[in-house]
């Protein structure tokens, strides 16, 4: 009864698959670009048949079956990289979800499309700092969102780099850049000195 209970929960998420999110990424990095999907809602999403493309934009490009059923809160990651040397470098534990080895590598200048498992579109980001003057380039420090507001937005004015220390915990990998993949705080308004210590404390607690 219990497993009928659950089962019947995640599929009825599939009707707010929307609530699966980018909520982090980074096109160039010496540990591997990646980009990092969130479960913002409040019900489990099963992401089997979902899929993930660059600017061409192509479903099914690269499927994300193996990230399975994501619970409220959970992040997800895909990387250039190897999964266990993600892992290494950034420290995360074997719970973190990480599909690695993709080969539709992100540009300076790109999109970052999520498709769910009907082959629509569920979240766009488009970015560039040489398309959209005065935006950010992650280049060795990944971006995040300045607040609730950008999730789904489709606006990179609305994206910030990251920092060690900042309000999503971020922290420098062992190849020596900077970021939170694994892990989203939800941005909500509040201070910069309370951001910064919400940071600190997520930080402490990631790794």
């Amino acid at each position: 009864m219990r497993s009928a209970i659950i089962a019947a929960t995640v599929i009825a998420a599939g009707s707010a698959s929307a609530q699966i999110q980018i909520t982090e990424w980074a096109y160039s990095a010496d540990g591997g670009e990646y980009v990092e999907f969130t479960n913002v809602g409040g019900t489990a999403i099963d992401m089997t048949g979902w899929s993930y493309d660059d600017s061409t934009p192509v479903p099914g490009t690269l499927d994300l079956s193996a990230f399975g059923v994501v619970q409220p809160g959970e992040s997800v990651i895909i990387t250039e990289a190897t999964e266990a040397a993600f892992r290494t470098n950034w420290g995360l534990a074997a719970s973190v979800k990480v599909i690695g080895e993709y080969t539709n590598n992100l540009g300076r200048s790109d999109q970052i499309n999520l498709f769910d498992a009907g082959a629509s579109l569920v979240d766009v980001l488009t970015y560039g700092d040489q398309d959209f003057v005065g935006s950010i380039r992650t280049q060795d420090f990944s971006g995040n969102p300045i607040s609730a507001a950008a999730l789904g937005a489709d606006d990179v004015y609305q994206w910030q780099l990251s920092f060690v220390g900042d309000f999503y915990g971020s922290y420098a990998a062992l190849t020596g850049e900077v970021g939170n993949p694994g892990s989203f705080n939800i941005p909500a308004p509040a201070s910069t000195a309370l951001m910064g210590l919400a940071g600190l404390v997520a930080g402490r607690r990631k790794r």
